[in-house]
């Protein structure tokens, strides 16, 4: 895939003014104080059998958005001193959170790694356990970046980003897991799902997000050569007369506004040749990013990022990053 968006220098100083909703900090306190109170129930740890003799894995469900369930997988380093450091990770677009003896990188490394599943996806990789009740509207494009896209409301993202938020909650509650030693990470979706919890929830201990989806979000429908962006495009084809409409909801989820909120330490990953989540895009997030922050630039590679490169990375960057945060030394603001 050849360069098609900004040079790189252009990138680093690429800086467009994002739309802030009027009610955009309300709306979020609203959002997430109602999903607190209408939780039913604690969430769930249920120990499985895998197998695996040196980690231990356990089946969660938490109470999500409006209570709803949550599923994901939660491993841990079997005989490992508690509390642990954590890292929760949210999946790409289409991914579920598979077999509970997949995705060992974390738990070898010796943290506890809470897998969130993604509500109503797991059709195009990992098949998911969790159910989206809320479901779409009649007309929208196939994929969910269009789904009750009519109103802030009633928009899937609002589901997603609290479903993720109130797993935080849960590993924080978790007697295994050290509070204030909790980053959030995710590749694309997964990486602009952890960009808005950074931004929602204050003293986490750091944010990795790679080649992040999500951010400014009216560039990505306007330029992406491939989906979920285009679903944007696509919809506003057939819906001529709802643009601003939809750029209305969208700019209450864009997660490169979320970063101006963040201020945990972040190491992003951004690849120029991404057709996917265009390299101006996510560095609108990373330019703006309140918090102290690095990146790694991968010139050559598309929307595939660092992978495994980008992996080593992290595995150093958590573990400097823990160091000196001992149990109960970070404190929460």
């Amino acid at each position: 895939m050849p360069l098609t968006d900004l040079s790189l220098d252009a990138c680093r100083d690429y800086r467009p003014p994002l739309p802030v909703p009027a009610n955009f900090d309300a709306f979020w306190s609203r959002t997430l104080d109602e999903a607190r109170t209408q939780a039913s129930g604690e969430p769930v740890f249920a120990e499985v059998r895998t197998g695996l003799t040196q980690v231990r894995t356990y089946d969660v469900t938490v109470p999500g958005f409006a209570g709803q369930p949550v599923r994901g997988w939660l491993r841990m380093p079997a005989g490992a001193a508690q509390p642990l450091g954590c890292v929760v990770e949210f999946l790409g677009y289409g991914r579920g959170r598979g077999l509970a003896h997949e995705n060992l990188l974390w738990a070898s490394a010796g943290y506890a790694h809470l897998l969130m599943d993604t509500r109503g996806q797991g059709w195009s990789a990992a098949g998911g356990a969790t159910a989206d009740p809320d479901g779409g509207a009649s007309g929208v494009v196939p994929g969910f970046l269009t789904r009750g896209i009519e109103s802030p409301g009633t928009y899937y993202y609002r589901r997603l980003f609290t479903d993720a938020v109130r797993c935080v909650d849960a590993v924080r509650a978790h007697p295994g897991i050290d509070p204030d030693r909790i980053v959030v990470t995710g590749v694309s979706q997964g990486g602009g799902i952890a960009l808005a919890v950074a931004g929602l929830v204050p003293g986490l201990a750091g944010v990795m997000p790679d080649v992040p989806f999500l951010c400014n979000v009216r560039r990505g429908a306007e330029i992406a050569g491939r989906p979920p962006y285009t679903e944007i495009a696509e919809y506003l084809k057939l819906h001529r007369d709802r643009t601003e409409q939809v750029f209305s909801t969208l700019a209450h989820f864009d997660a490169a506004l979320f970063a101006t909120r963040a201020t945990a330490p972040a190491l992003f990953s951004i690849a120029m040749m991404d057709d996917i989540c265009p390299p101006s895009t996510c560095f609108t997030a990373y330019n703006g990013y309140a918090g102290p922050k690095d990146v790694r630039v991968y010139p050559f590679n598309g929307h595939e990022g660092g992978a495994e490169y980008q992996q080593r990375e992290q595995l150093a960057w958590v573990a400097s990053l823990f160091t000196g945060l001992s149990s109960g030394q970070a404190g929460r603001s």
